[in-house]
């Protein structure tokens, strides 16, 4: 294997970026499934795939073997591999049993995974082919989950540009929320934007696949999270035009995502303070519970949820933690400006990874709490330091005024564990 050094450039407002390229350690793009499945209602997600990535679906989500989840494996064996099978055929027979089974299923993702990949199965292809087959009933998208190039975030990512060809047309004048948020996180962020008088405002993904918002034009959109970059892309090919905000993580983030809209739509600056300032205080008391514990504390982010950069702008300036390292898997400049901002000067923002250098940089700096996937976290529990996992994260509802302290315990929890440990 080739391995590129290190490399400082600058950019992101003229703050130094570390850039590294080699060993990573991440999830793949399958454990998307987890949240999206849950999210759209009548959809429905099929790995082709081993039986390795049935089973990490499986135990990422906790799904008992009698429920009846929205989401399975359509198993690459041996004789597929060898080329014995049509795999096509195979695929279209497991497709055909799934929706006679599950007559409820009104969208259905082919997601590829590294099996499907290497043996060049094009789900593509396979996706038009059965979308015809049963028109009028199931439409039939695909999506690479593929964890040879990626990380696991931007399996929703390539989830939701899937979605986007297939989005009606608009003229209107809109709001899009992109990104998927818990129902409840939903529902405040859409009581908030009618209080204020912002919209027609849709959500992508609806949680029912006849709901799929429209996009034109004039429509505007805003990023709920960072890691949508070619959800994004094609939005703006196809007209929308992005609002430029920090993400919506504690009591300032909110606000200003939310001023973003505001401002578009001109509400005014008297109404626009008497709807957000029970939430922004409610968020601020909230926070300040678990402070105390949090304040000064040195805090090093493993780069893998892509949620990084946001999260450490929120817990340096609203719970008073110290960021040393803000490691991020991509960093997409344009998209995170505003929450790059608003970070410490002192801060090192790395993009890419290098496990070892980093795990070296880990251990001299040794911080209160370290950031990092499942791989790393007990390696490094067991050398004393204490840990978050990155997954649970995206896993928490976080993004809004009422989750502002549901985000700070996440920080403060481990913390208290190894108080309680006499560690």
């Amino acid at each position: 294997m080739n391995m590129v050094p290190s490399a400082v450039t600058p950019g992101c407002g003229e703050r130094p970026v570390l850039r590294e390229r080699g060993q990573r350690e991440v999830f793949c793009g399958l454990t998307g499934i987890v949240w999206l499945h849950r999210k759209i209602q009548d959809a429905f997600f099929l790995v082709v795939g081993s039986r390795t990535c049935a089973h990490l679906i499986q135990s990422a989500a906790g799904v008992m073997i009698f429920a009846e989840p929205r989401f399975a494996t359509a198993i690459i064996d041996d004789h597929d591999l060898a080329g014995l099978a049509d795999a096509n055929e195979e695929l279209d027979k497991v497709v055909g049993q799934l929706l006679a089974r599950r007559p409820e299923i009104k969208l259905l993702f082919l997601v590829g995974s590294c099996p499907s990949e290497v043996i060049k199965l094009d789900l593509s292809r396979a996706a038009e082919r059965l979308s015809q087959a049963h028109q009028g009933r199931t439409r039939v998208l695909n999506y690479s989950g593929s964890g040879i190039e990626t990380t696991f975030t931007q399996g929703e990512d390539a989830c939701l540009a899937a979605l986007v060809p297939t989005l009606p047309e608009t003229q209107a004048r809109e709001l899009m929320v992109v990104g998927a948020l818990a129902d409840v996180v939903e529902d405040q962020f859409a009581r908030l934007f009618a209080e204020l008088g912002v919209g027609p405002v849709r959500f992508l993904p609806a949680r029912k696949a006849g709901d799929m918002p429209p996009v034109g034009p004039n429509t505007l959109y805003l990023l709920a999270q960072p890691f949508l970059t070619e959800t994004a892309r094609l939005l703006e090919n196809r007209g929308a035009t992005r609002l430029s905000a920090p993400f919506p993580l504690g009591a300032e983030g909110t606000t200003a995502w939310l001023k973003a809209a505001a401002d578009a739509w001109g509400v005014d600056p008297a109404r626009f303070e008497a709807v957000t300032a029970p939430g922004q205080a409610r968020a601020a008391a909230a926070v300040a519970r678990h402070r105390e514990k949090l304040e000064g504390k040195r805090i090093f982010f493993f780069p893998d949820s892509q949620l990084e950069i946001p999260i450490a702008r929120f817990l340096a300036r609203e719970a008073g933690m110290v960021p040393t390292e803000v490691g991020t898997p991509y960093l997409h400049r344009d998209h995170l400006a505003a929450d790059i901002a608003l970070l410490p000067e002192d801060v090192r923002l790395s993009e890419g990874q290098d496990v070892e250098r980093q795990l070296d940089r880990c251990r001299a700096e040794r911080p209160d709490i370290t950031v990092c996937g499942l791989g790393l976290a007990n390696p490094l529990e067991a050398e004393g330091m204490t840990t978050k996992w990155a997954i649970e994260l995206v896993f928490t509802p976080i993004q809004g005024f009422e989750q502002a302290g549901d985000l700070a315990e996440l920080f403060a929890r481990p913390l208290n564990r190894r108080t309680r440990l006499g560690l």
